[in-house]
């Protein structure tokens, strides 16, 4: 037997070599949101007086670390074309559980642990069901939306559980380290995971394969399956992990915790530049697309405008933006 496919595989299809166009329209969605993220600090910098403080700034980092996290992996499962709209649900559940197990006396570390293997182990059967029953993601995730939100709301009553004020465990979502909120230390790191295996590694070429054209990766020798079952265990595993730290900003975990939050992680990847037909991904779009779902969620509150008025510009931003990604990737998506 031919050895070449085996070699085809280690350079899978981005497909094969991403053609001059697809840069420019990539760097392009890239730069698209950069000056866009610009325009937004440059208007409540101009409106308000507290939003360019330090202690403004930081916190805006410290609260959009969990919507960092998930959309960096969102972004794996996006440009294979799917969507995981149950990652504000985990992220309930987790903080539920790692609430609960802490107040029956389970030691924090184990606590953390257990809930990133729940994360994982939620992610792997929705991905089961998607790769290898066929079923489409929206549905499969869409019934994982109810059901996980429907067990965090059956554990707790619909109560917030409350969490020992000085449990080290608290200190993943309140403690600073040389003057950085912990929150946004962890993001950094999992980003920095997120842009070397998206970007330098095989499985990064894989995703985008995947997204860009299935079948040919397939024949290239890469079980395409078994990619698309990992990108949503690596969104379950990063929505328990934004759970946890969630909950330990807070002191307590909410079922209610995350409504919504499904929204403002597709609206960060989509703003970042990453085709909702798959096939093309950023992790620096979805850093600045998430910084900006923050910063105008953030901004408009110092602007003394009601907190119902934000969900009515991230909508708006949605649709704007799915709008500019069909143009720009439509013709991407008939030529496949």
């Amino acid at each position: 037997m031919s050895s070449e496919p085996n070699a085809y595989a280690s350079h899978p299809p981005r497909l094969r070599e991403a053609t001059l166009l697809d840069k420019l329209v990539a760097n392009g969605g890239v730069m698209s949101i950069a000056l866009f993220f610009l325009a937004c600090c440059i208007f409540f910098s101009a409106t308000t007086d507290a939003f360019l403080t330090a202690p403004n700034l930081l916190n805006v980092i410290r609260q959009s670390a969990p919507l960092l996290i998930v959309a960096a992996a969102m972004t794996f499962v996006i440009t294979t074309g799917g969507i995981d709209l149950s990652v504000g649900s985990m992220l309930a559940l987790a903080a539920t559980l790692s609430a609960a197990a802490l107040q029956a006396g389970v030691p924090w570390p184990l606590a953390i642990l257990l809930m990133l293997l729940l994360g994982a182990a939620v992610g792997g059967i929705q991905g089961y069901f998607i790769a290898y029953e066929r079923i489409p993601a929206f549905i499969v995730t869409l019934a994982g939306l109810s059901v996980i939100r429907g067990f965090a709301l059956l554990i707790t009553g619909g109560y917030s559980i409350p969490i020992e004020p000085t449990s080290p465990f608290v200190s993943l979502g309140r403690a600073w380290v040389l003057g950085i909120p912990a929150p946004a230390l962890i993001a950094i790191v999992v980003i920095a995971v997120a842009y070397v295996a998206f970007n330098e590694t095989h499985f990064g070429r894989y995703v985008t394969g995947v997204g860009a054209n299935a079948e040919a990766t397939r024949r290239a020798g890469v079980n395409t399956r078994g990619v698309i079952l990992w990108v949503y265990v690596l969104s379950g595993t990063a929505a328990a992990a934004a759970g946890v730290i969630l909950s330990a900003r807070l002191g307590s975990g909410s079922s209610n915790a995350g409504q919504g939050f499904e929204l403002d992680v597709i609206a960060a990847v989509v703003l970042g530049g990453t085709s909702l037909f798959g096939g093309r991904g950023s992790i620096t779009g979805t850093i600045l697309g998430a910084l900006t779902v923050a910063v105008l969620a953030n901004g408009l509150i110092l602007s003394h405008l009601s907190p119902f008025f934000t969900p009515i510009v991230t909508g708006f931003i949605i649709l704007i933006a799915i709008w500019l990604n069909f143009r720009l990737f439509r013709g991407g998506a008939k030529g496949r």
